[in-house]
Parts: C-alpha cells; sequence; structure tokens
C-alpha cells in the first residue's frame, strides 16, 4: 500500500489500468474460446442435420418402393384370381 502512496493518483491510474488490461486479455481468450467451441459444435450440428435429412429421404423413397411393391403384388394376386376363374 505504502509503494502505491509514493506514486499518488498516477500510480494508482496506472495499477488500475494494469489490472483492467489483464481482466480484458483473460475476458477475449475465454470469449475466444467459447467461440471456438460453439463453431465446432454448429459444424457438428450441420453434419447431424445432414445425416437427418439424408436418412428421411432415404425412408421415403423406401416407403415408395414398398408400396409400389405391394401394388404391383396386389396387380398379381387379381390377374392370377381373373385366369383361375376363367379357367
Amino acid at each position: 500500500m505504502e509503494a502505491l502512496m509514493q506514486f499518488g493518483v498516477a500510480g494508482l491510474m496506472g495499477a488500475l489500468w494494469v489490472w483492467e488490461r489483464r481482466y480484458s486479455r483473460r475476458r477475449e481468450d475465454e470469449l475466444t474460446q467459447a467461440h471456438d467451441k460453439l463453431m465446432e459444435q454448429h459444424r457438428h450440428l450441420e453434419s447431424l442435420v445432414t445425416l437427418v435429412r439424408t436418412n428421411t429421404r432415404a425412408m421415403v423413397e423406401s416407403e415408395r418402393t414398398g408400396k409400389r411393391m405391394c401394388d404391383l403384388l396386389k396387380g398379381i394376386v387379381d390377374e392370377l384370381r381373373e385366369n383361375k376363374r376363367a379357367a
């Protein structure tokens, strides 16, 4: 405390400036780390969304194919029944 007193108000202002700069630098580092983490999570989420979209398209196409196969099989069964009646 006595060391600060000998420099007076200028010493106090200098000490506060040094303290503020150190705190600001630490806060900037924390913000940079948080931003980097968010960007990494964003990349992971983009990959996940792409995967879900791709899987959804595949499931829809699979459902369409299954419906077409059911329709074809129904047509075959109907045709066989008609042939059986005609015979």
